[in-house]
C-alpha cells in the first residue's frame, strides 16, 4: 500500500525534473528568434526575455515581489491560490450541484434528456470573455436582503458554468451503466425507480462521478482564472498573472511565479477528488477490470 501510495509522487516529480530538462535543453539548443513559418511563430524564442532558466524562475519566487523588503513572490502567489482556489471550490460545489441533478432528470425522464442535452451541449461554446461581463452585470442587480453581491460570487458561477456539464454527462453516463439484466431483475422484484436508483445506478455511477468530478475541477480552476481576468475580480491568481505579465519585458523570471501556482492549484484539486475516492473505493471495482 505504501509503495502504491508513494509511487505516484515519485512519477510526478520525475515528469516535472524532464520538463524542466526539456525546457534547459530548447534553450540551450533552440535559436534565438524561434522558428517561424510564413509569419506563424511554431517555436518559441530562447531568450532570457521569452524563457528563463528555470533555476532563475526558481531563485525569484523567493525573491520580494517589490523593493527590497516586501513580500516574498512565493507568498503572494501562495496568498493568491488560496482564495482561488476557495472561489474555484465553491464553483465545483454548485456545479456538481447542478450536474447531478440534471443527470437524474434526463435519466428519468426520457423527454427531458431529448430537450435537454442540446442545450447542454450549445452552453458550453459560449466564450467566457463574452458571459464574464453578463454574469457580473446581472449579480450586481441582484436584491439578497442584507447579502451584497461581490465580485468573487461572480466569478464561482461562472466556474460552475464550467464544471457541471462534465459533471451532468459523466454522470448520466454512470446512471445508465447498469446491465439490463440487473434493471430487469430489480423491476421483476417490485423496486421502484427510487430503490433501483439508491441501490444499483447510484453506487453503478460513482467512476464515471469521480472521472468527471476530475475534469470538473480542472474546468473549474481554469473558468476561475480566466473569470478573474475578465471581471477585474482582485486577489486571485488570475489577476496576479495579468499584474506581473506587465514587469514581462524587465523581470521575466517573476511572471512565470503565478503561472506555477496555477498549475498546482490544479493538481490540488485532482488531489482533492482522489480523497474523495478513497472514501468511495467499494464502488470502484469497474475501474480495477
Amino acid at each position: 500500500m505504501r509503495a502504491r501510495g508513494t509511487r505516484p509522487l515519485l512519477l510526478g516529480a520525475l515528469g516535472a525534473l524532464g520538463l524542466a530538462a526539456l525546457w534547459e535543453l530548447y534553450k540551450a539548443l533552440g535559436p534565438a528568434e524561434g522558428v517561424a513559418l510564413g509569419g506563424t511563430v511554431l517555436l518559441p524564442r530562447t531568450t532570457d526575455l521569452a524563457m528563463p532558466h528555470v533555476w532563475d524562475a526558481v531563485a525569484r519566487a523567493f525573491q520580494p515581489a517589490t523593493g527590497a523588503a516586501g513580500e516574498l513572490v512565493v507568498v503572494a502567489v501562495a496568498r493568491a491560490a488560496g482564495q482561488t482556489l476557495g472561489t474555484a471550490a465553491i464553483g465545483l460545489l454548485l456545479g456538481a450541484v447542478v450536474g447531478v441533478l440534471l443527470a437524474l432528470v434526463m435519466q428519468r425522464f426520457r423527454l427531458a434528456d431529448r430537450a435537454m442535452l442540446p442545450w447542454l451541449i450549445l452552453s458550453q461554446t459560449v466564450p467566457l470573455i463574452a458571459l464574464a461581463p453578463l454574469v457580473v452585470a446581472w449579480g450586481g442587480r441582484l436584491e439578497l436582503g442584507a447579502l451584497q453581491w461581490e465580485r468573487w460570487m461572480s466569478v464561482a458561477v461562472i466556474a460552475s458554468y464550467l464544471a457541471f456539464f462534465p459533471i451532468a454527462i459523466g454522470t448520466l453516463r454512470g446512471l445508465r451503466a447498469p446491465e439490463q439484466e440487473h434493471l430487469d431483475l430489480f423491476r421483476a422484484q417490485g423496486v421502484g425507480w427510487w430503490g433501483t436508483l439508491r441501490y444499483l445506478r447510484l453506487p453503478a455511477a460513482v467512476p464515471q462521478l469521480l472521472s468527471s468530478l476530475r475534469l470538473g475541477a480542472a474546468t473549474a480552476i481554469i473558468g476561475t482564472v480566466v473569470a478573474e481576468v475578465s471581471t477585474g475580480a482582485r486577489g486571485g491568481i488570475g489577476r496576479l498573472i495579468v499584474e506581473y505579465a506587465q514587469s514581462g519585458s524587465s523581470d521575466p523570471a517573476k511572471a512565470w511565479a503565478p503561472i506555477a501556482g496555477a498549475v498546482v492549484m490544479g493538481l490540488v484539486a485532482a488531489g482533492i477528488v482522489a480523497l474523495a475516492g478513497l472514501a468511495l473505493r467499494d464502488y470502484r471495482r469497474a475501474e480495477a477490470r
